[in-house]
């Protein structure tokens, strides 16, 4: 007999398809409503596997979930993940690393570009009509090329952006992590630094760490009064890692050249929120992975993880912090 998938939003026809062949399955197939808690409960009492992107999974979630075996998400980051529930019941929580990898650096290096040479800012300019005169040092960005590039937060994403810095913009880069990566120093002439001197050294400041307590406001105030006046903040981890508070302040002073920000705090980003009456600061809405081939990679991959798990086999992409609890 097939196990029973619930999928609490909407996915490709391909990727129904693949889950159908394996699984009886049932999805929420409402694009801008979140299945109503007391549905989602009910549903999980009787199902052995869930793909559950946007939903935070608590004890409360799964508690009568006696047969689930496996959440999987389509996304590489799993903070909507209580680790210690699911593994408290023996639940495989699994996510989707590897595939968005290239994807997510493209779109880093766009903001960075964008926030350096304030291309959305004289974009509006011109849209606006004014654009009356040469350009001159009101146009004034920042060189990117043979500049340092400082990416607190070493992971796979990170690796893709050191060789686009390094082969495409010949950037000094200087990175902090919480273990050294020697063969990406060797390959690519990188330097491990302390936080501290990272911030004050680099011309560019990535954040690409995952969202922990330790990484919860990681940039406040101190830490932008230590970065150059000509730098510029791009965050591509989690909103929660900088305090936002601090960045609106350190931008309307100048303290920092620019921002670049694809996560919030608050998503979807308020409408009064103040970032959105600063110049220096380039917005996009969480895009990272946000192009039809990686999203359509994601999701299958996704379904892989939930089949296999349904079906009582480890699936591939198990989240790192079940694996050292000897979940797998």
């Amino acid at each position: 007999m097939k196990p029973y998938v619930y999928i609490g939003h909407p996915i490709e026809k391909e990727t129904e398809a693949y889950i159908a062949k394996h699984c009886h399955y049932k999805i929420w197939n409402e694009e801008n409503e979140k299945v109503p808690e007391v549905v989602l409960k009910q549903e999980l009492k009787h199902a052995d596997g869930a793909m559950l992107t946007a939903t935070k999974v608590t004890d409360e979630i799964v508690r009568d979930a006696n047969q689930l075996k496996v959440i999987s998400t389509v996304s590489v980051g799993y903070d909507q993940f209580d680790v210690d529930v699911l593994s408290k019941h023996g639940i495989y929580g699994t996510h989707t690393p590897y595939v968005l990898d290239d994807t997510v650096a493209d779109l880093i290096f766009g903001i960075l570009l964008s926030a350096s040479r304030r291309i959305g800012e004289l974009h509006h300019y011109v849209k606006k009509g004014k654009w009356t005169i040469e350009p001159d040092s009101a146009f004034y960005g920042q060189d990117v090329h043979h500049k340092t590039l400082g990416i607190v937060g070493m992971g796979r994403i990170g690796e893709k952006i050191v060789r686009r810095a390094k082969l495409g913009f010949e950037m000094d880069i200087v990175y902090h992590n919480r273990s050294r990566k020697p063969e990406i120093e060797e390959q690519y002439d990188v330097s491990y630094v302390e936080l501290e001197e990272l911030l004050k050294t680099a011309d560019f400041v990535l954040l690409m760490v995952p969202l922990t307590d330790e990484t919860v406001k990681l940039i406040g105030a101190n830490e932008l009064s230590l970065m150059k006046s000509t730098a510029v903040l791009i965050n591509g981890a989690r909103g929660p890692v900088i305090d936002e508070g601090a960045l609106v302040q350190a931008l309307k002073n100048k303290d920092i050249f620019s921002a670049a920000l694809d996560v919030f705090e608050t998503e979807p980003l308020p409408s009064d929120h103040p970032f959105l009456q600063l110049d220096n600061v380039t917005l996009t809405p969480h895009i990272g992975s946000a192009t039809l081939a990686t999203t359509r990679a994601m999701e299958m991959r996704a379904a892989e993880n939930v089949v296999q798990g349904a079906l009582g086999n480890v699936p591939r992409d198990v989240i790192p912090e079940l694996k050292s609890r000897n979940r797998v």
